[in-house]
C-alpha cells in the first residue's frame, strides 16, 4: 500500500497519475487544507487566529492519542467501542487517588495507566482467546465502564485536581529569551522539526533509489515536501504568537512518531498488518495471531487511559459524562485518514489527518454558531464519505 512516505510511482510517472494512484493518501491532506481555508473564509479569519489554533491543538490532542491506539485495533481486524467509557473511569480513577486519597500525581497516574491497560486486557482476552466478536465485547465493556463511573463518583463531579497535574493540559513550554513577542522555544523548535522533516524526506528519496524502490517524480516530491513543511512553518510561527507549544503538543508529537516507527519499521508492526489482512494465511505462517490481537487492545486501554488522565487534566474535574460519545470520534479520524473497515490498512499519518479534520469540523462549525444537532449531521455524513470512499478504491482495484 502506498503513504505520504512509501514509493509511490515510477520516476518518470506524471505528476498526475501519481496523484491519482494515491489519491486516498493525498486526499485527506487535501480535505484537510481545503476544510481549514473553507472555515478560515466563513469564519471571518477567526480560525487561524493564535489563540483559536491553540485552542484546537488542546481540544483535539485526546482525539489523536486515542486514534493511535484505535488505529493499531482496527488494522488488526477489530474494533473498540469502549474507549470513551474508558477515558471517564480512568478520569474517576484519577479523582479518587488524587483528590480524596491524596496520591502523588505521578503515581496516580502510573497506576490510571497500569488500569487502562487491564481493562484493555480483560477485553482483549474474550476477542483474542475466545474468538467473540470485539463489537460484542467492546459494546458490553462501553455500558460497563459508564455504568462503573458513576457508580465510582456517586453522580457528581470531583474537583480541583493538583496545579501540576493539570499542566499536562493546560501547561505551556517555557520560553528561553524573548525575541519580539513570539515564544522563543517554540520558534526553535518549529525551524528545527520543519529541517528534520525535510531531510528525513530526502534521505528516504534516495534510500528507496539505492534499493531500486520505484519513487515519485521530483517535482510530486517536492511539492508534497513543500507543502507539507509551510504547515509545520505556519502552525509553529501561529502558535508562537500566542502562548507558544503546549505541552501537550510535546506529548502529542513524540507519540506520533512512536507509533509511527512502530507501524512502518518494527517486526510487532508488520505481524499487526498481516494479522488484519489476512488472519489466516498470517496463522499459518507461524505468528500467533491470537497474542497480537490481545496486544492491540491492552495498548488501546491504555491510551484511553492517558486520554482520560488529559479531558481530566483539561477540565480539572472529573464528571460522570467524561468521555462520551469519544469512541466515535477516533474511529472516524481514523476510517477518515484511510483505515480499512476490514482490516489490513492503515497509517499513522492518516489517522492524525483525519483526527485533525474532525477537530477542524467541531471548531469551526462551533464558531459559526452551529447546533450540535447539525455538527453530528456532518460528521456522520462525512465519515459515511470517508467509507464509501475506501470502498470505492477496494472495487477498483
Amino acid at each position: 500500500m502506498s503513504s505520504l512516505n512509501s514509493p509511490m510511482a515510477e520516476g518518470n510517472a506524471s505528476f498526475a497519475s501519481v496523484f491519482q494512484r494515491n489519491a486516498k493518501d493525498y486526499g485527506m491532506l487535501i480535505a484537510l487544507i481545503a476544510v481549514m481555508v473553507f472555515f478560515q473564509i466563513i469564519t471571518g479569519g477567526v480560525l487561524f487566529m493564535p489563540a483559536n489554533l491553540t485552542n484546537l491543538v488542546l481540544q483535539n490532542s485526546f482525539v489523536v492519542i486515542m486514534a493511535l491506539g484505535m488505529l493499531l485495533v482496527i488494522i488488526a481486524g477489530h474494533i473498540d467501542l469502549s474507549v470513551g467509557s474508558i477515558v471517564g473511569v480512568i478520569g474517576a480513577l484519577a479523582a479518587i487517588l488524587m483528590i480524596r486519597l491524596q496520591i502523588n500525581p505521578w503515581i496516580a497516574c502510573l497506576i490510571c495507566l497500569v488500569a487502562g491497560g487491564a481493562i484493555g486486557a480483560s477485553q482483549g482476552y474474550w476477542v483474542a482467546y475466545h474468538h467473540i466478536p470485539a463489537f460484542i465485547v467492546t459494546l458490553a465493556g462501553m455500558l460497563v465502564f459508564r455504568g462503573v463511573t458513576f457508580w465510582v463518583l456517586g453522580g457528581i463531579n470531583i474537583s480541583p485536581f493538583p496545579a501540576g497535574f493539570t499542566k499536562l493540559s493546560t501547561g505551556f513550554l517555557p520560553d528561553i529569551f524573548n525575541i519580539g513577542g513570539l515564544h522563543s522555544t517554540s520558534i526553535i523548535l518549529t525551524l528545527l522539526l520543519t529541517a528534520v522533516f525535510g531531510h528525513a524526506s530526502f534521505r528516504a528519496r534516495k534510500r528507496e533509489q539505492a534499493h531500486g524502490e520505484d519513487v515519485a517524480p521530483m517535482s510530486f516530491f517536492l511539492v508534497r515536501t513543500v507543502v507539507i513543511a509551510a504547515m509545520m512553518l505556519f502552525l509553529g510561527y501561529q502558535l508562537s504568537a500566542y502562548k507558544g507549544f503546549p505541552n501537550i503538543l510535546l506529548v502529542m508529537g513524540v507519540m506520533v512518531a512512536a507509533y509511527y516507527f512502530l507501524t512502518t519499521r518494527t517486526t510487532v508492526g508488520r505481524c499487526i498488518y498481516a494479522l488484519g489482512g489476512n488472519e489466516k494465511a498470517t496463522r499459518l505462517s507461524g505468528i500467533n495471531t491470537d497474542r497480537y490481537s490481545f496486544y492491540t487492545f491492552i495498548n488501546m486501554g491504555v491510551m484511553a487511559a492517558f486520554a482520560g488522565l488529559i479531558v481530566a487534566a483539561r477540565l480539572n474535574s472529573s464528571t460522570p459524562k467524561a468521555g462520551t460519545g469519544f469512541e466515535m470520534d477516533c474511529i472516524a479520524a481514523c476510517y477518515i485518514g484511510g483505515a480499512s473497515t476490514t482490516g489490513g490498512v492503515g497509517r499513522v499519518t492518516g489517522a492524525v489527518v483525519g483526527a485533525f479534520i474532525m477537530g477542524v469540523l467541531n471548531n469551526g462549525m462551533s464558531i459559526m454558531g452551529l447546533g450540535i444537532d447539525f455538527q453530528q449531521m456532518v460528521k456522520g455524513a462525512v465519515l459515511l464519505a470517508a467509507v464509501v470512499f475506501d470502498l470505492y478504491n477496494k472495487n477498483k482495484g
